[in-house]
Formats: C-alpha cells, sequence, structure tokens
C-alpha cells in the first residue's frame, strides 16, 4: 500500500504546533500556568499570535492539551517504576513504593503551583482536566493490577473489589494532595502520602 505523503505545508504548521506546544510546557514548568501568557508562550515559541490562536483555541485549551500531557507521562512513569520491582516484595510494600513515586512526580514533575491550577479547575471547570480525573485512565488499571496480585497471593481481602479499592487508595493520595496545595509550604507532600499509605496498608494494630 503507498504511504500518503505529507505535504510541507502540513509539516511546517506540526513543527509550529509543536514549537507552541514546547515553549508553553517549559515556561509553565518554571513559571506556575496562571504566571504564564500567550505572549510569553508566542515569543518564546518564536512565533505570532495568530499562529497560536490557528492551533490552539485559547489558553485554556492549550491546559488540557498539557494536562492530558502529563498524565500520559506520569502512567508510563509510574508503569516503567513498577517494572523495575522485585516480584518477591509484598503487594504493600508495592503500593507504598509506588505511592511515594507519584508523591515525586506531584512535586517535582507538576510542582506545587501547577497543582493548585489543576484543583481550581476541577471544581471552577476553567477546562477541561478529565485526563486527569477519568477512571479508565491508565493509573487506575495500575493500582487495580497491583491489588488483583495481592488477591491471588492472599494478601488482600477479596470483600471488595480491586476496582473500588483502586479508586479509594487514589482518593487517599488526591485528598493529601490537596492538602498539600493548602498547606504549602509547611507540609512535606512525600512524607505525608508514605506516612498515609502505611496507616491505610498496615492498619492501626501494635
Amino acid at each position: 500500500m503507498k504511504k500518503e505523503r505529507i505535504s510541507k505545508r502540513k509539516l511546517q504548521s506540526i513543527e509550529t504546533r509543536n514549537r507552541i506546544f514546547e515553549a508553553a510546557r517549559q515556561l509553565i514548568s518554571e513559571h506556575g500556568f496562571e504566571n504564564v501568557s500567550v505572549d510569553s508562550i508566542v515569543e518564546t515559541a518564536a512565533v505570532s499570535k495568530g499562529a497560536f490562536y490557528v492551533h490552539f483555541e485559547s489558553k485554556d485549551a492549550l491546559a488540557f492539551e498539557l494536562v492530558n500531557y502529563y498524565t500520559n507521562l506520569a502512567d508510563i512513569d509510574y508503569k516503567s517504576f513498577l517494572a523495575t520491582l522485585s516480584d518477591q516484595q509484598s503487594v504493600f510494600d508495592v503500593l507504598v513504593l509506588l505511592a511515594e513515586k507519584i508523591a515525586f512526580f506531584l512535586t517535582e514533575s507538576i510542582g506545587y503551583e501547577n497543582m493548585k491550577v489543576l484543583y481550581k479547575s476541577h471544581l471552577s471547570k476553567t477546562f477541561d482536566t478529565m485526563p486527569a480525573m477519568s477512571y479508565s485512565r491508565e493509573l487506575y488499571k495500575i493500582f487495580a493490577e497491583v491489588l488483583e496480585k495481592g488477591v491471588q497471593r492472599g494478601e488482600i481481602r477479596e470483600d471488595v473489589s480491586v476496582d473500588s479499592l483502586a479508586k479509594h487508595l487514589i482518593l487517599a493520595i488526591r485528598g493529601i494532595a490537596f492538602e498539600w496545595c493548602m498547606r504549602y509550604p509547611d507540609f512535606d507532600l512525600k512524607e505525608q502520602i508514605l506516612d498515609h499509605f502505611k496507616i491505610l496498608l498496615y492498619g492501626l494494630k501494635k
């Protein structure tokens, strides 16, 4: 089957879009979403403002693309991390290590300023945050797979579905991350997620 050739104009359009996206990603990573304007994005990307609006309806539309990008990046990172762990480790220990990895990604790759904007947008519906919130995202499958392994080994209770357990563990992470946003900088997200997960998974017994 003959491959369809991409025109020079189409390639230029893709390149321009990628430059705008990458400029926005770098600026927002450094300064936070609310502190970056469309003007600063196009200046960094060395394109016109008109070119920006050809590819993105608004800054909020670009934000949706960024949420989708970081959601996919995070889930790939978490899955790759799990692949490095020994199959002999307790499922409880694996879940604690996974929670620690998530905390590291939120603090180092996303950052407080952008997490604050994300939570604000979840509530105000400023832009579509569904990629991060969807129950079909890879993160839920990752947790469910780990928990299912625990059920098969007899480490995890069987009277609650792994899907429900996965949702509750992710709810815990979201709640702690929200607390981090409210109490920043006097709140260590990594430390609190670890402490919370150890209590959730190992219980309150001596």
